[in-house]
């Protein structure tokens, strides 16, 4: 196995992995430690914000394929991230006004 090739593995696997922890803390899949669905919003928060800072340090470093990669993954867990702050959202009271338009 090349070098190049090896890294690229390695890279991806990182990437993955990271992908899989912070979809863990958002509530998306069982902690396998528990088997429960578990949230931690920070956690998800500090993988997210590492996941865009290698994205950050590693720009123009990147095969096609990896930066398409990282590009993604970051992209799905953001929308994920706030897909969950709008589940534990407060609801609006039933019984207050609307806010006028303006």
């Amino acid at each position: 196995m090349s070098t190049t090739r090896s890294n690229e593995e390695l890279f991806q696997g990182l990437v993955l992995s990271l992908a899989a922890g912070a979809m863990q803390h958002l509530g998306k899949t069982m902690n396998p430690l528990t088997n429960k669905i578990e949230k931690n919003l920070e956690a998800a928060q500090a993988t997210i914000d590492m996941l865009d800072m290698l994205e950050a340090k590693t720009r123009g470093n990147l095969s096609d394929r990896e930066a398409q990669l990282l590009k993604h993954v970051v992209g799905d867990l953001k929308l994920n991230y706030v897909e969950t702050l709008n589940e534990n959202a407060p609801a609006p009271a039933k019984d207050a006004p609307a806010a006028p338009a303006e």
